[in-house]
């Protein structure tokens, strides 16, 4: 391994936003909004502000399952955040979400508005309130819980750290990928072991932690995400694939994909979510055809 890089670390950090690359725009060291802006309220109870990135779509999946389910209070206004132009650092949705990060749930059901945010936190809360998708007996709800948490401590090791320096940083850093890379493997290599001796995650059932999981490492698991299926070797891990191929199938898990996706294809983007019938006349291909 070579490293040439000459920088030395300052006593004190200070923010140059040149250094920032593609993200200099989203991304500086202070919190709190930057303009003035409300958030859009729709007509149903819960009000999703997100983007279709992994995060985004553990949230969709999941609203899409319990309607499935039968579950008409999931009903839901999903609303796009272009986080490129910086529409989370509106005063509407750092009111919804202090980290201003995506995704942001509300939910209007009771006599005062309760705000969600951080993903893992809003399938828990989800999943609590409509008693589905998380085990109840103590044994398997601490299993799924632990799965859920695993995700949610290992995305920044997979996304801002392997998925940054590998595919969006300015300068390709040999220590940074193969570190980061190392790290991806052997958490690809946690989960194939568990999938090998059970049908979900976190045992025999569906559950949010599956819903968590499967945005990130399926989408690494069958080429979606950072274009890196063939420099991690993801075919090796045969469980992964098995299960990955499994929960895309799902009808529900499909529809979520599509909710504030703004990539791929038109007719697989549904930048806006209000009733079930949009996903048959609100697609970008059906909206650019009228």
């Amino acid at each position: 391994m070579s490293d040439s890089s000459d920088y030395v670390p300052p006593k004190v950090w200070t923010w140059n936003k040149g250094d920032g690359g593609r993200f200099a725009n989203i991304n500086r060291p202070v919190s709190g909004p930057t303009h003035d802006k409300d958030l859009p309220i729709g007509k149903h109870p819960l009000q999703l502000y997100s983007l279709g990135t992994p995060n985004g779509v553990k949230v969709t999946v999941m609203l899409e399952e319990l309607l499935a389910l039968g579950h008409s209070g999931a009903e839901y206004d999903a609303w796009l955040i272009r986080i490129g132009d910086g529409d989370q650092f509106g005063s509407g949705f750092v009111a919804a979400n202090p980290n201003s990060k995506i995704p942001a749930l509300v939910d209007h059901s009771g006599a005062k508005p309760i705000r969600v945010f951080e993903s893992g936190a809003i399938l828990l809360y989800l999943a609590e309130k409509f008693e589905a998708f998380l085990p109840t007996e103590a044994a398997a709800r601490a299993e799924c819980m632990s799965w859920l948490f695993w995700q949610m401590g290992s995305a920044p090791y997979l996304g801002g750290g392997f998925g940054h320096f590998y595919a969006y940083a300015p300068t390709k850093i040999e220590y940074a990928i193969n570190r980061f890379a190392m790290e991806t493997k052997r958490l690809l290599d946690v989960l194939d072991k568990q999938l090998a001796n059970n049908e979900y995650v976190a045992g025999s059932e569906y559950t949010i932690a599956d819903m968590a999981i499967w945005p990130w490492y399926g989408g690494l698991a069958k080429g979606w995400l950072y274009e890196s299926a063939e420099f991690l070797s993801v075919q090796d891990y045969k469980h992964v694939q098995r299960w990955a191929d499994m929960i895309g199938e799902r009808p529900a898990v499909r529809r979520g994909r599509m909710v504030n996706r703004v990539s791929g294809e038109p007719a697989s983007q549904l930048h806006e979510r209000h009733s079930a019938s949009d996903f048959e006349t609100s697609t970008q291909d059906k909206l650019a055809a009228k």
